[in-house]
């Protein structure tokens, strides 16, 4: 699922931060990111042609593809590749594309990938990779990517557990090494009223933050019914293809709705303290939306965050009908409070943003081929890991039903991504006798 509800209002222009720049060329062997050569290629000037793979073909892959060859202003580009597990995907995805932005998708079938594999022979071709699957392949994604040398735009969140936090953590680093772009689809940050709004709190207009809090409160986005893709496919599923078929109720591949929707509002919270918690409680469940196609995640989330100066980050996100419901983010100081997501302050220094300018999402993309084309240093990926793990943070405390740190957290060794790729790979959650797969109890399950 992605924000396109309040961030895609009409004031989102002003280049925040500019992206790197670098072209990549072909992978380099060995296992290990540590010991391969350093990949100092550039883009000589804006008449170079930058080359762009699309991993992952659904709604927002296609979207950022779009988003991308927009960018043709500032030079030429083409799409060159495409991967996916199902091919089905990735056809909507090309024919969709194609039709917009005609030559400049150029991606003959040789180079239309699908299967688990994929991903390495498409970024192979590029000079920037798009990593738009569900997010739990992304931490291995964004180590190959950089492993081969590629600029890179991923969506947010970008892991599901500690494991994957940990190994985007790693890959960023060696990113900056070689002197490689990142951007993380946390779009508010190119947001010109974000921008502004976040600038003027922490200048002090509204005193001493004193706490904040953060909301998703919704509907469910999207549900895939196993019958329903069965009667399409004419054939039973692997437990593997349901899961990733309906991936958005398995914490695997999705990380519950706190991580894959409810990261939007934490990472503001964070942009605006300038770090993370240090820990946090909460509580949760499924509660109204229960069923064999709602697999394992929880409806609801209200957790207590605790930053290291003592304040707190009240949180809450919700898929439930007919509820109140909210996107924003808010905060409170000492001498005023603000309404960030509206760009709102009041108090002492009441104020509020009526600029103009672009999407937001196209903003960021504008902004990553900017400093590709310009080699300005950029890479937003430590802090797109942190406020990942700061919604998984979340996550193991409702689950568990136990208060968390995060210094413990993001050091778990608990993984809950499958032990291998295939289409019959045995999966670790399973449905009961009732069809039902089985849910975090507060109390008695794991940090997961």
């Amino acid at each position: 699922m992605n924000d396109q509800s309040k961030s895609q209002r009409n004031e989102e222009s002003v280049s925040r931060r500019k992206f790197l720049k670098t072209t990549s060329t072909a992978a380099v062997g060995g296992s290990m990111l540590s010991s391969l050569a350093m990949n100092h290629g550039v883009f000589a000037d804006h008449h170079d042609e930058v080359k762009v793979a699309l991993i992952g073909c659904g709604g927002r892959g296609s979207g950022a593809a779009d988003q991308a060859l927009n960018t043709y202003d500032q030079g030429p580009i083409k799409l060159v590749a495409m991967a996916d597990a199902f091919r089905d995907r990735l056809d909507g995805s090309f024919n969709l594309l194609h039709k917009k932005h005609g030559d400049r998708v150029a991606v003959p079938e040789d180079q239309k990938f699908i299967g688990f594999d994929a991903y390495k022979k498409a970024a192979a071709l590029a000079d920037v990779v798009i990593l738009a699957t569900p997010p739990g392949f992304r931490p291995i994604h964004f180590e190959e990517a950089v492993r081969q040398g590629k600029n890179v735009f991923m969506e947010k969140p970008v892991a599901t557990d500690p494991a994957g936090v940990r190994k985007v953590l790693a890959a960023a680093k060696e990113a900056k090494k070689k002197n490689l772009k990142v951007g993380v689809g946390l779009q508010r940050h190119h947001q010109a009223g974000y921008i502004e709004t976040i600038k003027r709190l922490q200048d002090g207009a509204i005193g001493d933050i004193i706490a904040t809090r953060a909301y998703w409160n919704g509907n469910t986005p999207w549900v895939r019914k196993r019958a329903d893709l069965e009667a399409k496919a004419g054939r039973k599923l692997t437990e593997m293809e349901y899961q990733m078929r309906n991936w958005y109720y398995f914490n695997w591949i999705c990380g519950d709705h706190i991580t894959e929707q409810h990261i939007h509002n934490l990472d503001v919270i964070n942009w605006l303290k300038d770090g993370y918690p240090v820990k946090a409680n909460g509580m949760g469940g499924a509660e109204v939306r229960v069923g064999k196609d709602y697999g394992e995640i929880f409806d609801h989330h209200a957790v207590e965050f605790t930053y290291a100066d003592g304040s707190k980050m009240f949180s809450q996100c919700r898929h439930q009908v007919g509820c109140w419901n909210s996107v924003s983010e808010h905060a409170h100081g000492t001498k005023g409070n603000a309404r960030i997501d509206r760009y709102t302050i009041t108090g002492d220094n009441a104020w509020r943003f009526r600029g103009k300018g672009k999407n937001a999402y196209q903003q960021e993309h504008d902004d990553l081929f900017h400093a590709i084309r310009n080699n300005e240093e950029y890479n937003e990926a430590e802090y797109g890991a942190k406020s990942s793990m700061t919604s998984i943070l979340g996550r193991m405390a409702t689950y568990s039903g136990k208060e968390v740190e995060w210094d413990k957290a993001i050091a778990s060794e608990i993984s809950i991504m499958p032990d291998s790729f295939e289409w019959d790979t045995p999966m670790k959650s399973v449905p009961g006798p009732d069809g039902l797969y089985p849910r975090p109890v507060p109390g008695q399950s794991i940090l997961v």
